[in-house]
């Protein structure tokens, strides 16, 4: 953890602004039992949050995809590596992600789960970071806007490190390090 910078987002304030969110989904899908589906990994632990606050009868799914490869960049080609197990055709989908970036990803899984028949499909992300966006995307509820900096904890990692924190922290990158993100 000595790597850790600073604290951007404390885990007192994760937790109100999750609770925040909750209350408006809540409002949104009155009457409604939407498909919550986490991204897989990063967004797990803010996915686990939020559900168990949302008084609603839920469904859960997940999905895995990934558009970095090896780097930090994304490359712009979404691949789907863990599908939705289930049908969403008819279905209001509520995709749960922990961070956008170049929006490249979430715009293409819209998309793609739009295509497949979805009724509605939304994206809620804990973190925006527009300052990285390369494509027209805003996510329909965001936890926190972000400066243009390495960020994890709270399910968001460095080479799978970190993502037990349970605060958003600012990674001090050394300078070979720097040079790729």
């Amino acid at each position: 953890m000595e790597r850790i910078k600073s604290v951007l987002i404390s885990q007192e304030k994760i937790a109100m602004r999750v609770e925040e969110l909750a209350r408006q989904i809540e409002l949104d899908y009155n009457g409604k039992s939407p498909v919550v589906v986490a991204i897989l990994k990063g967004a797990i632990i803010f996915y686990g949050d939020l559900v168990r606050k949302i008084n609603l009868p839920l469904r859960f799914d997940t999905m895995s995809v990934s558009s970095y490869g090896c780097g930090t960049v994304s490359s712009g080609n979404v691949k789907i590596n863990k599908d939705l197990t289930k049908d969403i055709d008819g279905e209001d989908v509520i995709l749960i992600e922990d961070i956008i970036d170049s929006g490249n990803t979430m715009k293409a899984l819209v998309s793609l789960l739009a295509h497949r028949g979805a009724k509605s499909v939304k994206v809620c992300s804990f973190l925006d970071k527009p300052s990285r966006r390369t494509t027209d995307f805003k996510a329909d509820y965001i936890g926190y806007t972000v400066p243009d900096e390495f960020v994890v904890g709270y399910g968001l990692d460095y080479d799978e490190k970190y993502r037990n924190l349970p605060y958003i922290g600012i990674l001090q990158l050394d300078n070979d390090e720097a040079k790729i993100v």
